[in-house]
């Protein structure tokens, strides 16, 4: 039987290794690509949490990926998908980080941008925002708190909602169970609540696993999230067989 083939997308903002030992550990063939050709064949797409929003979709954009996930992913219909940390912010409409101040806006035909390309920036709700891959409905935005440090990093606990309960990606993942976190940025409230498996509280709640059909997307990183990281990975290997 052929080894799972699992593309993990090189968008040139960090060391991927990680990320790569951690699907090969969990039974995928696994290996990193820039190149949009080998996104579109792969069996299944990990985006992964390195760089800012604004960096990350700019390259994308310029580079051809963003239409290759995109094309592949078919709305959750396709290509199974996972966006860890920032990958997962990226799967939705829009994200304010990293968003210059002197860049130029094109207009928008509603608060979201629909429409636009990824990678566009345009201005609503007070805001200098930038286009995601908008393969799910919802904003990312920064975590504010006069108490709490941000960035959030460290352990902390992932709840499952009632959509979760039966998401294949949370197949033997306890519930409240310690992954481990590490961003400024989370998925606000405007996110589809039919698309959030999990919750975690930190400064505010956010939704921590997002899924739509085969698209799924964490906010933790599970290859530095130990046995119940592997869990993820491991159910993420099973479904792109």
């Amino acid at each position: 039987m052929n080894e799972t083939s699992i593309v993990v997308v090189d968008y040139h903002k960090g060391n991927l290794s990680s990320v790569v030992r951690g699907l090969t550990r969990a039974g995928a063939h696994a290996f990193a690509s820039d190149d949009p050709d080998a996104i579109a064949s792969a069996d299944g797409i990990v985006l992964p949490g390195v760089g800012s929003f604004y960096d990350a979709i700019s390259y994308m954009a310029e580079h051809g990926q963003d239409r290759a996930v995109i094309e592949a992913t078919h709305g959750g219909k396709g290509t199974p998908f996972l966006g860890i940390c920032l990958g997962l912010q990226l799967l939705f409409e829009r994200g304010d980080e990293g968003v210059p101040a002197d860049a130029p806006t094109v207009p928008a035909p509603d608060p979201r941008g629909t429409g636009l390309d990824a990678g566009s920036i345009f201005e609503a709700d007070g805001t200098r925002w930038v286009r995601g891959l908008a393969v799910l409905p919802g904003s990312c935005t920064r975590l504010e708190s006069a108490r709490l440090k941000v960035p959030h990093v460290g352990w902390d606990q992932v709840h499952i909602t009632e959509h979760g309960r039966p998401c294949p990606l949370l197949e033997g993942f306890a519930e409240g169970s310690n992954v481990y976190f590490t961003h400024s940025y989370a998925l606000g409230a405007d996110v589809d609540e039919d698309d959030v498996a999990g919750v975690t509280h930190y400064a505010r709640n956010f939704a921590s696993v997002a899924a739509r059909g085969s698209v799924f997307g964490c906010q933790f990183h599970p290859e530095k999230s130990s046995a119940h990281g592997h869990t993820i990975l491991r159910n993420f290997v099973r479904l792109c067989s």
